[in-house]
């Protein structure tokens, strides 16, 4: 009995280190595996649904503000995850003042050509929540805008787990943070994530209804 537990430990071991990452959600039931090939089968599925059960459906785009996104076309969900990020965005109307602004900071291709990256993306209401004037005054000003611009912009691609709490640096050089759980999620404890996880060819964008600040 003794050898066979040691052996089933021995197993679980050699498992983990093989799949550490398909392991790790699940390290806790490690002794209830009976075998080596039970392991690597059932508990890449439990490490899927902690993240699911932590993210909601894994590699889907999740929010109420999604329902508005069209089902065909270069603006749908689809049609984005073949274009890069800043040209993904001009197909979609909701983000056309984003748009404006990223042609008028001249970031265009910086964002079509980085590679990996997480944006989040206000939209057209979250830009319309500053006063007409303050707004003009920014958007005039390139340096303040493409300060704010690359604030919004994190250097690696985020999946929905990895927003449940986290810090992160942005390519303007700061950190913004992260909360939340589900289908529900904030940035900077202000900002809500309305439609999440949407892919690009090169990022992974989670649209937003506030325009996040960098300290100035």
């Amino acid at each position: 009995m003794i050898t066979t537990r040691f052996r089933r430990a021995a197993l679980a071991v050699a498992a983990a280190a093989v799949l550490p990452l398909a392991l790790s959600a699940c390290s806790s039931d490690d002794g209830s595996k009976d075998t080596r090939d039970s392991a690597s089968s059932v508990a890449p599925e439990e490490s899927r649904g902690t993240a699911d059960d932590a993210a909601g459906p894994a590699d889907q785009p999740f929010g109420t503000a999604c329902a508005s996104v069209p089902k065909d076309g270069a603006g749908s969900f689809d049609g984005m995850s073949k274009d890069p990020v800043a040209t993904a965005a001009s197909n979609n109307p909701a983000l056309s003042t984003l748009v404006t602004a990223v042609k008028q900071a001249g970031l265009v291709d910086t964002l079509n050509n980085a590679q990996d990256i997480t944006v989040f993306a206000p939209t057209n209401d979250a830009f319309a929540k500053i006063p007409k004037a303050d707004l003009d005054k920014v958007l005039a000003d390139k340096a303040t805008l493409t300060k704010i611009l690359t604030y919004h912009v994190v250097g690696e691609k985020l999946t929905p787990g990895q927003l449940a709490n986290g810090t992160y640096p942005t390519l303007e050089k700061s950190t913004l943070t992260t909360k939340g759980s589900g289908e529900s999620y904030t940035v900077n404890d202000s900002a809500k994530v309305v439609c999440g996880n949407v892919p690009t060819a090169n990022a992974t964008v989670y649209i937003v209804d506030t325009v996040l600040m960098p300290t100035m």
